[in-house]
């Protein structure tokens, strides 16, 4: 582990400082970031933001289409902002085409096929409708073609990566899919403009970061990202042998917040990287039963490394945050993680005690 780079990535990803006052603002900040557990990416957003943020402030910004919840750069939803779906799309898209290519032969979804479904959708959106996965499976029925489960998620993928669709409003639980003509600008970016404000933002945002984390991140090629480096200018350091690259400020200055975080699952702190040498996403050994990489699991960061995993619990008289440590927590930390998850009542508008294995 490497507690310098960490402390200045919980300062970057704007974690320890509050940088961004609206939900929009974050996204941008960020370039992306990874939403497909959408409670958990909203909490994402949240935390980065004043203390006050609310779970219906995130959501009216979705609803609004401040901000989009769509396919790009990898194969997994993102948040992402219309003012840059349209060059980001340009730019990735082609890469994620080739990453689910095998998947769409392997269900029999050819070009024609694909071509079809992309003006399906297209049509039963026009004049600003909305309408769900399983709505727009209907629609494609009634034009000669069937699909329902992952077939039909690969038709809304492509169409999305198209740039054709894009999210709409919540319905209740379910998302809905828009026409992203009308809801996001044209993009003016060349593909080397678009290639370096990418870079930028990655590198400004998350960094320090290595090449392969950019790589992992961003789905680009390894001469696209020396490329974009070059052309920001950015500056490297070697650390415990690893080379790491950022812009913009090389310190951590300034006013910090909280030392303890409950991150959601798949939060760009932790998902964001490919080398796992400055944070590691595995204990050392323990008896906890905190066990395994938690990556695929809520976790405590206390002081820029995993401590533990949590999770919220319904319970009768609200939510129960049940935290399980890697190490015994000292009295000041288990004060701190108590206001942490007091904050996070507040953002969901519900009562909050603290379980601590």
């Amino acid at each position: 582990m490497n507690t310098a780079i960490a402390k200045r990535r919980l300062h970057n990803q704007c974690i320890t400082r509050a940088k961004c006052r609206e939900p929009v603002d974050v996204v941008a900040w960020l370039g992306a970031v990874q939403a497909q557990e959408y409670a958990a990416a909203r909490w994402a957003l949240a935390l980065r933001m004043p203390e006050g943020t609310t779970d219906a402030e995130i959501g009216r910004a979705l609803d609004e289409g401040r901000i989009l919840r769509t396919h790009v750069m990898r194969p997994t939803w993102h948040f992402v902002t219309p003012a840059d779906i349209r060059w980001m799309l340009e730019l990735t898209a082609p890469r994620v085409h080739r990453a689910t290519a095998y998947y769409r032969r392997q269900l029999g979804l050819d070009t024609a096929i694909l071509t079809r479904a992309t003006a399906s959708f297209e049509r039963a959106l026009r004049d600003g409708k909305h309408l769900t996965r399983s709505e727009l499976g209907v629609q494609l029925g009634r034009a000669g073609f069937v699909a329902t489960g992952v077939q039909l998620a690969l038709l809304t993928m492509y169409a999305e990566l198209e740039g054709v669709i894009c999210s709409g409003p919540r319905r209740g639980k379910q998302g809905t899919y828009a026409l992203l003509a009308e809801g996001a600008p044209r993009s003016r970016l060349s593909r080397d403009e678009a290639l370096a404000e990418l870079t930028r933002r990655y590198f400004t945002s998350h960094g320090p970061a290595t090449i392969r984390d950019f790589l992992w991140w961003s789905g680009l090629t390894t001469p696209d990202a020396k490329r974009g480096l070059e052309m920001n200018r950015a500056r490297h350091e070697v650390a415990e042998g690893q080379t790491y690259w950022s812009l913009g400020a090389t310190t951590a200055g300034g006013k910090r917040r909280r030392t303890v975080h409950l991150l959601p699952v798949y939060d760009e702190y932790l998902v964001a990287y490919r080398d796992r040498e400055a944070v590691p996403h595995r204990p050392p050994a323990t008896k906890s039963r905190s066990r395994g990489s938690v990556t695929f699991q809520h976790a405590l960061v206390i002081a820029g490394q995993v401590a533990g995993t949590w999770k919220p619990v319904r319970s009768a008289s609200g939510l129960v945050v049940d935290v399980i440590p890697m190490r015994r927590l000292t009295g000041p930390e288990r004060r701190a993680l108590a206001e942490t998850a007091a904050r996070y009542g507040r953002f969901l508008d519900v009562p909050v005690s603290l379980s601590i294995a």
